[in-house]
């Protein structure tokens, strides 16, 4: 058994092919194919369960999986500890975000954490919550800003900040002359919510007291996959939907026809954090990516780590 046995697994796993599997891999098809065969005579049981027509892994083949993923980050992590000797802050970064953060956070840190570490890759991607976490357990990326709380044994979370909500709504809307919005001016609201799987419905959901999605009437179909689609909805007079802090600073707030009041009751907000395996090993990296993140925060949110340079810059202003 070795680690290249270990990596054409992992590739079979997760493309359900071996032909797919061998092009990811740049070996042959028989060449993968053979060494597979020669890990399940040695090990004495079959990994792969193999048709013409499809691959599927087995009960056993899981387990093996699950510790094939580990081996594989074991190594990559001794190659990383001979980088770190010389640069412990070099290297790929992957960070997974989910969608209604990313637009609006990820502009304000990449300038400055380019500037900060040179060396460091910044690898995104861009995708709902349950998919981040799933990636996450299979290793293929390194840590995740999500908004919903993680509750995971393998998993530990960073919070980095909370992100009020404020509602948006047209401007010939009741809610224009209301110096202050209750929470029970959201019972008829007519909020316009995203589509299934986002966390920011059901955080909205949560904020309303809203026990399940409307089914009926005129708002029940209005469901958009993106944030800034809802907007034009409630620009265009649809209803009214709640934008987390940091989307206030987008160009739908000025010429939209869009009103926004932020909301003042206690849990209107949602909490960002970064989120990623207890057995990363480049731990270093991942709290200097964070501190480039609360450096970079607007006013606008609440953050809950410390801003270490804002408190040098302190102490040196109180020495002069």
């Amino acid at each position: 058994m070795n680690l290249r046995d270990l990596k054409y697994v992992i590739a079979v796993a997760e493309t359900r092919h071996f032909g797919k599997a061998a092009e990811h891999c740049f070996v042959s098809q028989p060449t993968l194919s053979g060494q597979i065969k020669k890990l399940e005579d040695e090990l004495g049981v079959l990994i792969f369960e193999r048709t013409n027509r499809s691959v599927e892994i087995t009960p056993v083949g899981q387990l093996i999986l699950q510790h094939a993923r580990l081996m594989m980050e074991q190594a990559d992590a001794i190659q990383q500890q001979a980088q770190a000797h010389q640069d412990p802050l070099a290297g790929a970064l992957r960070i997974g975000i989910i969608p209604t953060l990313s637009p609006y956070l990820i502009p304000l840190i990449l300038m400055p954490l380019k500037k900060q570490y040179p060396q460091m890759q910044l690898v995104l991607s861009e995708e709902m919550t349950d998919t981040l976490i799933e990636r996450l357990h299979n290793h293929e990326i390194d840590a995740a800003l999500l908004a919903t709380t993680v509750d995971e044994q393998d998993l530990q979370t960073l919070p980095l900040f909370d992100e009020p909500f404020w509602l948006a709504y047209p401007s010939k809307h009741r809610f224009y002359t209301k110096e202050k919005i209750t929470r029970a001016d959201l019972d008829d609201a007519n909020l316009l919510l995203l589509s299934e799987g986002h966390c920011l419905a059901k955080q909205a959901m949560d904020i309303c007291h809203l026990k399940e999605r409307k089914e009926r009437g005129e708002m029940a179909d209005l469901r958009a996959s993106s944030l800034e689609t809802l907007l034009q909805l409630v620009g265009a007079g649809f209803g009214t939907t709640l934008v987390p802090a940091l989307a206030m600073r987008g160009s739908w707030t000025t010429g939209s026809g869009i009103v926004a009041t932020k909301l003042e009751f206690k849990d209107a907000h949602r909490r960002i954090a970064l989120v990623f395996r207890k057995t990363y090993p480049r731990r270093k990296a991942l709290d200097a990516f964070a501190q480039v993140i609360v450096e970079n925060l607007p006013n606008t949110v609440s953050p809950l780590v410390k801003n270490k340079r804002a408190k040098k810059k302190t102490r040196k202003a109180a020495k002069k």
